[in-house]
């Protein structure tokens, strides 16, 4: 139900007392404004604890700095005069005695008499007593079509003209800001640019980190990263291209739902966090980082406190991209923790969201050992697909040494024999061949020259890679793999032996 018809109905049922929450007071006062107009002839008294009631035409000011004296403003009115009384921030006073006794008592009038007390605030606190007699309603961010109309009015005010796929992307953008949010930044954005074009994107995004700085738990990565920058990996590459505009307007009404996200699973250094970066940056979303050490707290409760904030806030700014990197450390041996419980509850919400959201969050979670990865994660419902990220084969090794040398030596990276190092790196990680560039990059240094082709050699040679000191768990999940219950993000697979 939208909330312009769920207010309306309060309001006729005579709810006595309803708490919106919300940080956009202002947008909200007029939005409560107009359905009243339009829906109901009652006058508005609305109070706030510096200025007191600002439009009572009888007493200008009464009841500033008085919470108490605000609530007799209610009793004095004539009984049979329709009312509505916003009382903003009003929630820090309900653990006050006398605040919460004088609703409580002024709660028997207000279902006798068409008056209804609203509270404005963006701190969901209310007293146990008080519970029964509130109704909480939420008041939701700027959807599409809002967004939309200030779009058209900024863009009519300045007389430009924009494409249609920018004015979709700008949208997407917005989302998940405020009105007065989305009208500072986009004035921002005119007095540095004097219009509007895919330079704005970038801005809107930074917008967001705002918001995302209000949480300990949550990281704004910033990524340059790209796709093509990733040596092969055909299939996930493919598998990403199509949901591409996933997000978009046209794939709304195309009656596509939304993805929910990606599992991807392989030893360290084989692109895992390097792929969730590239994502961000093709799709031009957000990237939220989760730490995971800062999500489990000490106090009881504070745990699950914590993992719902992340949700809120991955849910405000969506559409976002959430990057739970190494989520197998987080929920390993749930069953184990001494913890009383917090782990398993924890797992519990943060699976029961994964199956049932519905905001734009595309998870992407990378996980390096199975093995402690608990079966509800894995269970088919909580994301779109499960990628195994196997060590690269040969065509792929010289696709990734090309990549890395066209950025150490963009003018001679085609003087390399691409087959010879792809050769000498069989079990090598991407991150391992970066490294070996790096290390004869070193050597070649010291002996102030130019490096060539025999120095990466020569440290491939020096180089232990990781498949080698951990290959039974190497081993264990090409196995995992092979059984067919997870995709293969290569074209091919190749086996330790």
């Amino acid at each position: 139900m939208k909330f312009n018809d769920e207010l309306a109905l309060f309001l006729k049922a005579r709810y006595p007392i309803i708490y919106i929450n919300t940080v956009e007071e202002d947008r909200v006062e007029y939005v409560i404004r107009k359905n009243v107009k339009t829906n109901l002839n009652r006058s508005i008294y609305s109070w706030d604890f510096v200025d007191g009631y600002t439009n009572n035409p009888n007493n200008e000011g009464f009841a500033r700095r008085n919470p108490l004296q605000a609530l007799e403003l209610v009793e004095r009115l004539n009984a049979e005069t329709p009312a509505v009384f916003l009382l903003k921030d009003f929630n820090r006073f309900l653990t006050d005695l006398s605040i919460s006794r004088k609703l409580r008592n002024i709660s028997r009038i207000l279902k006798l008499q068409p008056k209804t007390i609203i509270i404005i605030g963006s701190d969901l606190t209310i007293p146990k007593e008080l519970q029964d007699l509130i109704t909480v309603v939420q008041f939701q961010l700027p959807l599409e079509e809002e967004i939309s109309q200030e779009l058209n009015r900024l863009v009519k005010s300045l007389n430009i003209k924009i494409d249609s796929q920018l004015f979709e992307n700008l949208t997407r953008a917005c989302q998940g800001l405020s009105l007065e949010r989305i009208r500072r930044v986009l004035s921002k954005i005119i007095a540095t640019y004097k219009t509007l074009d895919d330079k704005s994107i970038s801005v809107l995004l930074s917008e967001k980190k705002q918001i995302i700085r209000q949480t300990e738990i949550l990281e704004y990565s910033s990524v340059t990263e790209k796709i093509d920058n990733l040596g092969g990996l055909a299939n996930l590459k493919d598998w990403l291209k199509k949901r591409k505009t996933a997000f978009s307007i046209q794939a709304s009404n195309y009656g596509l739902p939304t993805p929910r996200g990606l599992l991807l699973i392989g030893i360290q250094g084989t692109g895992k966090s390097l792929t969730a970066k590239a994502i961000a940056n093709d799709w031009q979303l957000p990237l939220l980082k989760l730490d995971v050490g800062k999500l489990f707290g000490g106090i009881v409760g504070e745990s699950e406190s914590r993992l719902r904030q992340m949700i809120n806030v991955a849910e405000t700014i969506s559409p976002c991209i959430l990057w739970i990197d190494e989520i197998d450390k987080a929920f390993s041996n749930t069953d184990s923790k001494g913890d009383s419980g917090t782990s398993n509850r924890v797992l519990a919400t943060f699976t029961s969201w994964l199956s049932e959201k519905t905001k734009p969050v595309f998870v992407i979670a990378t996980a390096n050992n199975i093995d402690l990865l608990p079966l509800e994660i894995i269970r088919k419902g909580r994301f779109d697909e499960i990628f195994f990220l196997d060590l690269p084969k040969k065509e792929e090794r010289e696709e990734i040494f090309k990549i890395h040398l066209q950025e150490f030596r963009p003018n001679s990276w085609e003087s390399f024999d691409y087959s010879i190092l792809a050769d000498s790196s069989d079990a090598f990680s991407g991150a391992e061949i970066r490294q070996s560039i790096i290390e004869g990059m070193y050597h070649a240094f010291y002996e102030n020259r130019e490096f060539e082709t025999s120095d990466i050699c020569m440290a491939l040679k020096e180089l232990i890679p990781l498949a080698h000191l951990e290959s039974d768990q190497m081993v264990r999940l090409q196995n995992w793999a092979s059984s067919g219950r997870i995709r293969s993000a290569s074209s091919k697979r190749i086996y330790l032996t």
